[in-house]
C-alpha cells in the first residue's frame, strides 16, 4: 500500500487484485469486467481518476491506463473528455436482438421486420429465373466485373431511396451489417473512434465491439445528431467519422431534416470526417429526402440494404461508396464475403429493373400504414413516436419505470419489445422507451392482441 490511507477515502470502486498474475494489467481489466456483469458497479458510475486509483493499488498510471482502455474497447467503459470515465449504459444490455429461434409463447413486436406482402412476388420471380436453361451459373462465385447491369439496377434503386450516383461507385455486399462491418474494417484501426446518436443500431455497436473500434456518443437535439456537438466531437474527441440513420432512425423512428443533413455534411467536409449513412429505412418513405450523401458525396458511405424494402432474407446491400474509399472496402467485402450470391443479386437487379419493386414498396406502404393506425388506436393516450410508413415505433414510457423493467415486465405478459438501453451508447443515460415493431406480428389481428395488452400495461403505470 502507498504511505497515504485509502482506508476512509471515498471512492466509487476498490479493487482488490493478485499482483503476482501477470500481466497486471489484464488481471486489473478482468476485475472490473466481473465487478460490471455481476452489479458492483452499476451503469452510469463515474470510476476514480487513473492517478488516484493507482495511488490506491500502487502501480503505474500506465498500467490503470491499459486495463481501462481494454474495457472501453469492449464497450465497457466509456471515457469523455474533461468529465471522466464511466460505466457505460450499455454494458451489461443484450444488443443481439434476432434471437437464433423464434421467442415461443410470445407475440413478435421487438425485431423490426416488414410485413410479408413482397414474399409471393419474389418466388415467382426465382421460379421463373430457375426455368431458364442456363440457370446454374446463379450457383457459382459472382464476378464483380460481370455485374454492370446489376450496378445500374443498384443505381435505379438508390436514385429512388434520394441519392444521385453512378454505377463505378457501387459495391455489393451480403446485406447492410455486412456492410457497415466492411466499412468498419477498412477505414478504422483498432482502438479508432466514431461518432454516433446516443441511441443507435444495435448491429453497428456488436461489429464495432468486434473490430474494436470505439463510439463516440454525439449529443442528440429534437431526435436529431446536432451539428454543433458533431463539431466538438471533431475537435476534441478525435474521432474518425460518423455512423448515421438520418431516415426513420433506429430505434427513435425519427427523421433528420434537410437543413441538419446539410451541416453535418459540411462539417464533414471541413473537418476530414467520413459518414456511414444507414439507409436502410429510405425507400419506406413516399417522397424520401435528399441522402446526407448528396451533400458531401466524397465523404460519404452510403448503404441501402434491402431487408426492410423487399424481403429480410434477401441478404444484398449496394453501397455507393467514394472513389478513396473504394478500394479498402471493395478489399474489405472480399475478405469477408469473397462474393455475394449471385442469385440474390440476379433476382433483385430483376426485380428493381423490371420496376416490380415499386409494386413491393408501395405494397409494404399499403400494410405498414393499415398496422400503424391500429397502433394510433390503442396507443393514442401514450407518447408513440414514429410516421405511418414506419415499421417501429418509439414508445416513451409513462410514470418513472425504465425501459429495461418495461421489457421484462412485457414478455412476462407475452409480448417481446426492445428497451432502450439495448441501443443506449457509451455513458448516454438511456431514455425511458421501448422500440415497438408494428409489422413483426405476423397478422394484424396478432399485432391487435399484441397492443391490447401493451395497452393494459401502460394504464397500469399511469
Amino acid at each position: 500500500m502507498p504511505t497515504n490511507s485509502f482506508e476512509n477515502y471515498p471512492m466509487t470502486w476498490k479493487p482488490s487484485i493478485d499482483k503476482t498474475e501477470k500481466p497486471i494489467y489484464q488481471a486489473l481489466a478482468g476485475q472490473l469486467e466481473q465487478d460490471i456483469l455481476n452489479g458492483v458497479l452499476l451503469p452510469g458510475t463515474k470510476l476514480p481518476p487513473q492517478r488516484e486509483l493507482a495511488d490506491y493499488l500502487d502501480l503505474n498510471l500506465s498500467t490503470i491506463s491499459k486495463a481501462f482502455k481494454v474495457c472501453e474497447l469492449k464497450g465497457l467503459l466509456s471515457a469523455t473528455v474533461g468529465s471522466g470515465t464511466f460505466v457505460s449504459y450499455g454494458a451489461l444490455s443484450n444488443a443481439y436482438l434476432l434471437e437464433d429461434t423464434k421467442p415461443k409463447h410470445l407475440i413478435e413486436m421487438g425485431a423490426t421486420l416488414p410485413d410479408n406482402a413482397s414474399f409471393e412476388p419474389l418466388m415467382l420471380q426465382l421460379k421463373s429465373m430457375l426455368q431458364e436453361t442456363d440457370y446454374e451459373k446463379w450457383f457459382g462465385y459472382g464476378r464483380g466485373g460481370e455485374s454492370h447491369w446489376q450496378k445500374d439496377a443498384a443505381v435505379k434503386l438508390i436514385r429512388r431511396g434520394g441519392l444521385e450516383t453512378t454505377a463505378d461507385h457501387i459495391l455489393f455486399a451480403n446485406g447492410g451489417q455486412n456492410a457497415i462491418a466492411a466499412a468498419l474494417a477498412s477505414l478504422c484501426m483498432p482502438g479508432d473512434r466514431i461518432g454516433v446518436d446516443q441511441h443507435t443500431y444495435p448491429g453497428l455497436k456488436t461489429a464495432a465491439a468486434m473490430l474494436s473500434v470505439q463510439l463516440v456518443p454525439i449529443k442528440t437535439e429534437n431526435y436529431e445528431m446536432c451539428p454543433a456537438s458533431f463539431e466538438y466531437a471533431c475537435k476534441t474527441e478525435n474521432i474518425k467519422g460518423i455512423y448515421l440513420i438520418p431516415d426513420y432512425h433506429n430505434p427513435t423512428a425519427s427523421f433528420m431534416s434537410v437543413e441538419t443533413r446539410k451541416m453535418i455534411a459540411a462539417i464533414a467536409k471541413k473537418y476530414n470526417q467520413f459518414i456511414i449513412e444507414d439507409a436502410s429505412y429510405h425507400l419506406l418513405s413516399k417522397e424520401p429526402l435528399p441522402a446526407v450523401a448528396s451533400f458531401a458525396p466524397e465523404q460519404v458511405i452510403y448503404i441501402a440494404s434491402l431487408s426492410k424494402s423487399f424481403a429480410p432474407g434477401l441478404r444484398l446491400a449496394y453501397a455507393a461508396v467514394p472513389s478513396q474509399f473504394k478500394e479498402p472496402i471493395s478489399r474489405a467485402l472480399y475478405n469477408l464475403n469473397v462474393s455475394v450470391s449471385p442469385l440474390l443479386a440476379e433476382l433483385a437487379a430483376r426485380t428493381i429493373v423490371s420496376n416490380q419493386f415499386e409494386a413491393l414498396i408501395e405494397g409494404h406502404q399499403e400494410q405498414t400504414i393499415r398496422r400503424n393506425q391500429l397502433v394510433n388506436r390503442y396507443l393514442a393516450d401514450f407518447t408513440c413516436l414514429g410516421a405511418e410508413t414506419g415499421i417501429f415505433r418509439w414508445l416513451l414510457l409513462p410514470g418513472k419505470i425504465t425501459g429495461a423493467e418495461f421489457e421484462a415486465l412485457a414478455k412476462q405478459q407475452g409480448i417481446q419489445v426492445f428497451a432502450a438501453e439495448r441501443f443506449v451508447v457509451g455513458n448516454s443515460c438511456p431514455e425511458r422507451a421501448v422500440r415497438v415493431s408494428v409489422c413483426a406480428p405476423e397478422t394484424l389481428e396478432e399485432l391487435e392482441r399484441g397492443l391490447i395488452i401493451l395497452k393494459r400495461l401502460l394504464d397500469s403505470l399511469i
